[in-house]
């Protein structure tokens, strides 16, 4: 994989005349150069169906009247840019109004993505249907007759679907076709009969050919969707629905599937099919330096005009990216993160479909991604199949309830010196409201109190001795070690007979039971308070986890700095080197709640000290080649940062 690609969409009307008619290799081929681009996924058929080649198993865009896709590999190749070819999979408009039998359907009969076709949008097509075999004959034409670099199939995933082929094949299976749990189950065998043949016809003539399936998102805790395809390409543009919060979890989770990945990101103000909508260059700089900071190839995402014409602005605007990256591409490469912590990730808990739609992060995983960024913990997002034991620390979000298998793995985890962080429901056992582990809980029932209080026991930074109001659910526990933080209840829940002031009950300061309790195995939190986070962004749930975490992990943290709570701190190890990533932008919101990256300020005397049992021999700025002195302290190497800009990475050799 490279690092600098572009993912040029060219979802294109029939409607629309003289495609292609400004197409030049050269300025293509200008556009490329000033992008700093080294990787362009070019396109052989659009949403809208049309296939922009000369095709006998589809047709050509009617108002194209040369081989677009050929000239464009030919231009792109000349100059050394590889060039992965996109085929529209789950939809293709022209298709789907020939042939509505092909339509996935909702058990009300309605369409997917558009409702119907009054309104304007695309209509996803189902993969048990004949359908399957018309995209197969696309696939292996384009394998057949282009010097693709890859095949990106786009806009699939595990579809419970309601059509009249599954309803059929249901029915032959001797299934009951509108039982959920059997659609579930069909849906997956659908999925995977697709991911079976579709690799199959780019081994037919381009074996071993990278392949990717698109979604939209990187299923956790799905592991052998993911290894359908060769890489990951993480689908997450900030402005377009997906936020700021998704990539960075999304990518400590792909980092651990021993499968190379890139980010995906967009030139576009908000997200695809924006025309003549642009980044604040800063936005772009931060969002390529995100990825690399996350060991991921980055992919940025354009939309080629109609006529065939590369904006030169848009290629201005990528080449202020990657030509910084370019200079760090020495650094990123065959990198492992360092971690302290893992988190299970919720979605792996789930168990809840693939459905092959954008995902963004669940409000827990959300909130405990938040509070491990802003607290500069290196952490893995991590699900059932993970190896634990290079972690010193394992957070259960909220949610995550123990089977007997995972019981004894979490034992088997804490035996070997490690420690625990669960709160909510996780470490309960599945089939009943027992602890699995020893946390100095007993598990009373939930509580009937909804927003309740939380008052410390011990010292917490940036906490006194009062009341803290605590919005999410919680669970009545007694206390059975050590009590770090006492539940305190309101006076009443409020109702229409029953409330006081503008929002919720007061504290009325009696005693609720425990709130935060510590155990031979670690500390348990009596609330779901990963998911308040991420909800209400209350500091004080920030300063307890912080508190707990510290606790926990004490000496063994590798990373200390003081880089503010907006920016982002990761650890890489190459080969005989570590190297520090640190990021620093604070996003704002605009217009209708988008999050937007304009000014970068820079930061001031950023010092950063990692444990390491290695002989550093000297620190230095990286790509500047600067070096900088440093101190070794009781197994601690600390060297200062005099300025951050967006992203600096600092090399311990």
């Amino acid at each position: 994989m490279n690092f600098r690609q572009v993912n040029l969409d060219f979802h294109t009307s029939e409607m629309i005349e003289n495609i292609g008619e400004k197409f030049n290799k050269e300025q293509f081929q200008a556009a490329l150069k000033k992008g700093c681009v080294n990787s362009v996924t070019l396109f052989a058929k659009c949403h809208h169906g049309w296939s922009y080649h000369p095709t006998k198993t589809n047709e050509m865009h009617p108002h194209l009247n040369f081989d677009l896709l050929g000239a464009q590999i030919e231009a792109a190749h000349e100059i050394g840019v590889k060039t992965p070819v996109y085929i529209s999979a789950g939809l293709d408009e022209k298709t789907a109004r020939r042939h509505r039998e092909w339509l996935v359907r909702n058990k009300d009969e309605s369409t997917m993505w558009a409702k119907d076709f009054t309104e304007a949008g695309y209509h996803k097509l189902c993969m048990s249907s004949p359908y399957l075999d018309y995209l197969i004959e696309q696939i292996e034409e384009v394998c057949k007759n282009y010097d693709a670099d890859g095949i990106f199939l786009d806009i699939v995933g595990v579809q419970p679907c309601y059509c009249q082929s599954c309803i059929a094949e249901r029915t032959a299976m001797g299934m009951d076709p509108y039982d959920e749990k059997a659609v579930l189950e069909h849906s997956e065998m659908v999925y995977k009969r697709y991911a079976e043949k579709t690799r199959a016809a780019v081994d037919k003539y381009k074996k071993g050919l990278p392949l990717f399936h698109n979604g939209g998102h990187i299923r956790q805790g799905r592991r052998d969707l993911a290894h359908y395809n060769t890489h990951l390409e993480i689908e997450s543009l900030p402005t377009g629905g997906w936020g700021y919060d998704h990539f960075p979890f999304s990518a400590r989770y792909c980092q651990g599937l021993d499968i190379e990945y890139l980010g995906m990101t967009g030139k576009f103000h908000s997200s695809w099919g924006e025309f003549g909508g642009f980044k604040h260059p800063n936005a772009l700089r931060y969002e390529v330096s995100l990825a690399a900071a996350n060991g991921a190839k980055c992919s940025i995402g354009d939309q080629l005009a109609p006529n065939g014409e590369m904006d030169m602005v848009t290629y201005d605007l990528i080449g202020r990216a990657y030509s910084e990256l370019k200079e760090k591409e020495p650094w990123l490469d065959n990198v492992t993160a360092v971690a302290d912590i893992a988190v299970i990730a919720p979605e792996a808990y789930s168990r809840e479909l693939s459905t092959g739609q954008m995902t963004q992060v669940d409000d827990s995983g959300s909130g405990v991604s938040r509070i491990l960024l802003e607290g500069k913990y290196l952490f893995d997002v991590a699900d059932f199949e993970t190896e634990l034991d290079k972690y010193k620390v394992v957070i259960l979000p909220d949610v995550i309830r123990a089977d007997e298998k995972f019981a004894m793995k979490l034992k088997q985890f804490c035996q070997n010196g490690g420690k625990i962080l669960a709160t909510g429901k996780s470490a309960l056992y599945e089939d009943k409201n027992e602890f699995c582990l020893d946390l100095g809980a007993e598990w009373v029932k939930e509580s009937p109190y909804r927003p309740d209080y939380f008052r410390p026991s011990v010292k917490i930074d940036g906490m006194g001795d009062t009341g803290y109001v605590m919005y999410g659910s919680g669970e009545r526990v007694r206390c059975i070690g050590t009590e770090l933080g006492a539940r305190e209840n309101p006076y009443f829940n409020r109702s229409y007979k029953h409330f006081c002031s503008h929002q919720h009950t007061p504290n009325s300061g009696e005693y609720g039971g425990a709130g935060m309790t510590e155990g031979q195995d670690g500390i348990y939190i009596a609330w779901d308070i990963f998911n308040d986070y991420a909800v209400s962004g209350e500091i004080h749930l920030k300063q307890i986890t912080v508190f707990a975490l510290d606790r926990l992990l004490g000496e063994r943290k590798t990373l200390i700095t003081n880089l503010p709570a907006q920016g982002v701190a990761t650890l890489m190890e190459q080969n005989s080197r570590q190297i520090c990533h640190l990021l620093y932008a604070s996003p704002v919101k605009r217009g209708n709640g988008v999050e937007i990256i304009e000014d970068i300020l820079p930061v001031y005397d950023v010092s950063v000290s990692i444990r390491t049992d290695k002989n550093i021999s000297r620190v230095y700025l990286a790509p500047q080649m600067e070096e900088i002195p440093f101190t070794y302290e009781n197994g601690r190497v600390t060297a200062q940062i005099k300025k951050l800009e967006c992203h600096q990475m600092a090399v311990f050799e």
